[in-house]
């Protein structure tokens, strides 16, 4: 299947009503994370999807900044058939196959993209379907309050999503759509002639609807979590004529913290606690000083590398603590500046980040002035399957 073209659209353009909340659900947290973040990396970093298409509301773009940064998205319509429509446009013909994604299952698995992917070799669709376990009755009263008679339950199904097509087969069966408003896509592809594999479902693709879901699917995800912790250390020389850069904040003073990079003493301890969380090696063996590209670089790139190396692997950044040991310049006047720069860098929240800093008594090369030494600890939750 190397040479399909596959792309996948998650559909988070609803107002969340049934949730009880006035925030969207698709934006509210779920383990740090907007539960959009959840299904979106999920597909992304799956190696056989080539594009991610999220189908928002309108108004509700500063939302999906906030909990993506800058994806690709697509205005939807008024309702979720339009909305479905509006990104299957968004395509192109180049397409070969799409997965529709409700934004409200955020546990998707890599096991169930291979399986619908790999029904799609014969079938026109798939879908994930779970069989039905429970009795079913009917409410004769319509109201939820008096018991009816039960329902044979053989061959029933509870269907999920992401759904899997052959774009020209789904596209088609939208544009032709004439009924009512359908709740599900491979129902208006086997309707319009095509064929549609059920293939094994997820427990964890349960969706997020009223408010008492979300505190399942915040024990559900603590169930594949493990937390980790690691620590960076990094010292820079100070000279004349350099910037003084911390925290990526920039501190006037008289003298700068000289490097390959910007230098950022602070910034690269984090950069190394991260790294350290994943076991991804140091700050230098993704950025050696030996590459001119470096020279004076931003050293916010060097942060922004390091956490998007554990959200690719599903992870959570929970906390980070910085200390800063100088004897100039003094921290407290920047330490809110740094606090609020670093959160935006790593999309947390500013609670989320400590900075703290002391002086060695004038003890040593800090003491003395001649350099900065940072020390950093960070705090992740990253999937169980990947802790090994």
């Amino acid at each position: 299947m190397s040479s399909t073209t596959n792309a996948a659209i998650i559909v988070a353009a609803g107002t969340g009503a049934r949730s009880g909340s006035a925030v969207p659900k698709q934006y509210m947290p779920l383990g740090g994370r907007a539960i959009l973040a959840h299904s979106y990396e999920a597909l992304r970093r799956h190696p056989a999807i080539d594009r991610v298409m999220v189908v928002i509301g309108a108004g509700q773009e500063a939302a999906l900044n906030d909990a993506l940064g800058d994806v690709e998205f697509v205005i939807g319509g008024s309702t979720r058939r339009r909305s479905v429509l509006a990104g299957l446009e968004a395509l192109t013909s180049q397409t070969d196959h799409v997965l529709i994604h409700d934004a409200a299952r955020p546990f998707l698995s890599a096991t169930v993209i291979d399986a619908l992917l790999t029904a799609l070799e014969t079938r026109d669709g798939s879908v994930p379907a779970l069989p039905v376990a429970d009795t079913l009755a009917r409410d004769t009263a319509l109201s939820g309050t008096l018991l009816g008679g039960t329902v044979a339950r053989d061959g029933l199904h509870r269907i999920q999503t992401p759904q899997a097509f052959r774009y020209p087969v789904v596209l088609a069966a939208h544009r032709g759509w004439r009924g009512d408003e359908p709740t599900d896509d491979a129902q208006m592809v086997r309707l319009a002639g095509g064929t549609v594999a059920l293939v094994q479902g997820d427990p964890m693709l349960e969706k997020i609807t009223h408010p008492a879901d979300f505190a399942a699917a915040e024990a559900r995800l603590e169930t594949t979590l493990r937390t980790r912790m690691a620590t960076g250390f990094d010292v820079h020389r100070l000279e004349v004529g350099e910037e003084l850069w911390l925290g990526g904040v920039l501190i006037p003073h008289d003298k700068g913290l000289s490097g390959h990079s910007d230098a950022d003493v602070a910034l690269h301890a984090i950069t190394d606690a991260l790294l350290g969380t994943i076991a991804a090696g140091d700050i230098g063996t993704h950025f050696p000083p030996s590459d001119p590209q470096w020279r004076g670089a931003d050293s916010a790139q060097f942060l922004q590398h390091a956490a998007s190396l554990i959200t690719d692997q599903g992870g959570i950044i929970d906390f980070i603590d910085l200390t800063l040991i100088c004897e100039e310049p003094k921290v407290g006047p920047y330490r809110t500046a740094m606090r609020d720069r670093i959160a935006d860098l790593l999309r947390l929240k500013p609670g989320q980040v400590s900075i703290k800093a002391t002086t060695t008594e004038r003890l040593g090369f800090t003491g003395r002035g001649e350099g900065i030494a940072a020390q950093a600890a960070a705090t992740v939750r990253v999937p169980e399957d990947r802790t090994a």
